[in-house]
């Protein structure tokens, strides 16, 4: 993809380069999926470097690279033991419930409709960092929908009864087991292993990530309602380290990433959805590579009426205890009102 940052190097043309270039050091998302890929690996690696003339230089890894537990990537951030750290939020949510306010499931099935929760999540969600995990949010981009892949015949919800499934989530899980399936914690890399022995009947994933996974080799079924929501990543930077360079800096780093990164990974969200599934299941022509033959399950009127119902009736009043009265009522102030889904606080 060839991105344009003219823009972003007008405005840092007036900057005085230092003696030395500050170099941040970066822990991006899953390395083999293809949000790294295509957008953070060459956005912290050429574009931002060159957008700041040469004022910023980048060692950027990722956390599976490191061998880092999911859930240790924003502690570790706030440390301080790297700058710059993205993952998906839903992995930080055992520190911080308020958290799973970012993706609610079933209330965003575009891209745009997403992106507009997103944004209007995006206070609560700088605050939370600023709060749990001493950083500067950056940026939230999107993996695709968290659709459901089975090792098993199903043709809808109610097939799921009984069937043991890999959540995405605090929330999926809630939503998986009130529908009758039993939640399973199963690491994201141990899925494909985890269907072939039979350990686990389906997991909640991104169609993209898991095509690029090999998902599609130890699963037969896609059912793609957005059981999942849409897993954001959130990219941010250790609140000391952003303190620590000029004012220039900062907005060189908060414009290019908006308009490099942020705005080009939404903008592909809802064509790499329909693409994706067209990879799995052959029901299309698949643009990235060969397509497999999954069975695509589409969800009916009833599953969606029957899983909704779940949601507002279940699902969000539990994530409204565990995350505390304010956060819920921040969330229907600033997200729900957007979506037009409420908390129930009575």
């Amino acid at each position: 993809m060839k991105l344009k940052f003219a823009a972003s190097l007008l405005m840092t043309s007036a900057l005085a380069l230092p003696a030395q270039a500050e170099l941040l050091s970066v822990v991006g998302s899953w390395s083999n999926l293809p949000l790294h890929r295509e957008f953070e690996a060459p956005f912290w690696n050429e574009i931002l470097p060159e957008a700041s003339g040469g004022a910023l230089e980048v060692a950027l890894t990722t956390h599976n690279e490191m061998g880092l537990g999911v859930g240790d990537v924003f502690n570790l951030l706030a440390d301080g033991v790297y700058d710059v750290a993205m993952t998906v939020g839903d992995y930080a949510v055992a520190d911080a419930p308020e958290l799973e306010g970012l993706d609610v499931p079933l209330i965003a099935l575009d891209a745009d409709t997403a992106r507009a929760k997103s944004d209007a999540a995006r206070p609560m969600v700088e605050d939370i960092f600023r709060n749990r995990f001493n950083s500067h949010v950056l940026a939230i981009a999107p993996y695709p929908p968290q659709i459901v892949f089975c090792n098993a015949e199903v043709a809808g919800l109610e097939d799921m009864r009984g069937l043991k499934v890999r959540g995405s989530g605090r929330m999926t899980a809630k939503l998986l087991e009130a529908l009758g399936a039993e939640g399973v914690n199963v690491d994201f890399g141990e899925v494909p292993g985890a269907l072939q022995r039979g350990a686990i009947d389906c997991a909640v994933t991104g169609a993209g990530s898991g095509y690029n996974a090999g998902w599609w080799e130890v699963s037969t079924h896609l059912v793609t309602l957005p059981l999942g929501g849409w897993d954001p990543v959130v990219t941010a930077i250790n609140l000391d380290r952003w303190n620590s360079l000029s004012p220039e800096l900062q907005e060189v780093i908060e414009t290019t990433v908006k308009t490099e990164f942020e705005d080009p990974a939404w903008a592909v969200a809802q064509d790499a959805l329909v693409n994706d599934v067209a990879c799995l299941t052959g029901n299309a022509e698949c643009p990235y590579g060969e397509a497999r033959s999954m069975t695509l399950v589409e969800a009916s009127e009833e599953d969606f009426a029957t899983a909704s119902e779940i949601l507002i009736t279940e699902v969000l009043p539990d994530w409204a205890a565990r995350a505390g009265h304010d956060w819920a009522t921040r969330w229907n102030e600033e997200v729900g009102s957007v979506v037009g889904v409420t908390v129930d606080l009575d």
